[in-house]
């Protein structure tokens, strides 16, 4: 009987952390091969809200604080497009399953990053949507939605 698991991502929070199965080598390779921008959730969230849109998108700004993924200039609106690891959605639910402090520390200043520059943009005119991959991965449609209001009311 399969225990039952109520959270979006599926994962047991609960359970104790193991050794890796792989070696240092081996997951050093791995972790290098993550990319920061156009991720395979960040693409086809973009080419969606594309299609759904005649406004012109920019992303991955550089001059703007955070670097938005998704920029709506005239509109003055940021969308960050979060990664449920490296942003830390529920970190609090599974940090004790981290290796070390290093990545402990990692994803808390990630946190602080974004609280700090969602902060920032607000103060400054923007208006900022943050959106977490597990919800485009579960419901693609509302989050185009939800973007979608935000510029209606602008």
């Amino acid at each position: 009987m399969r225990k039952k698991i109520n959270n979006y991502s599926g994962r047991n929070f609960k359970k104790e952390r193991a050794n890796d199965k792989i070696s240092k080598k081996k997951r050093s390779f791995l972790m290098s091969k993550i990319r920061s921008k156009n991720t395979k959730f960040e693409e086809d969230f973009i080419n969606l809200l594309k299609k759904s849109i005649r406004k012109k998108i920019r992303t991955h700004v550089a001059n703007i604080k955070g670097k938005p993924d998704i920029v709506f200039d005239r509109a003055k609106i940021c969308v960050f497009l979060d990664s449920d690891f490296w942003h830390g959605w529920q970190y609090p639910r599974w940090k004790h399953l981290l290796k070390d402090d290093f990545w402990r520390t990692k994803i808390e200043r990630n946190r602080a990053r974004d609280k700090k520059t969602t902060n920032y943009l607000r103060r400054n005119g923007w208006r900022v949507i943050r959106i977490w991959e597990h919800s485009i991965k579960y419901d693609p449609k509302s989050r185009v939605n939800r973007i979608l209001d935000f510029l209606k009311k602008r």
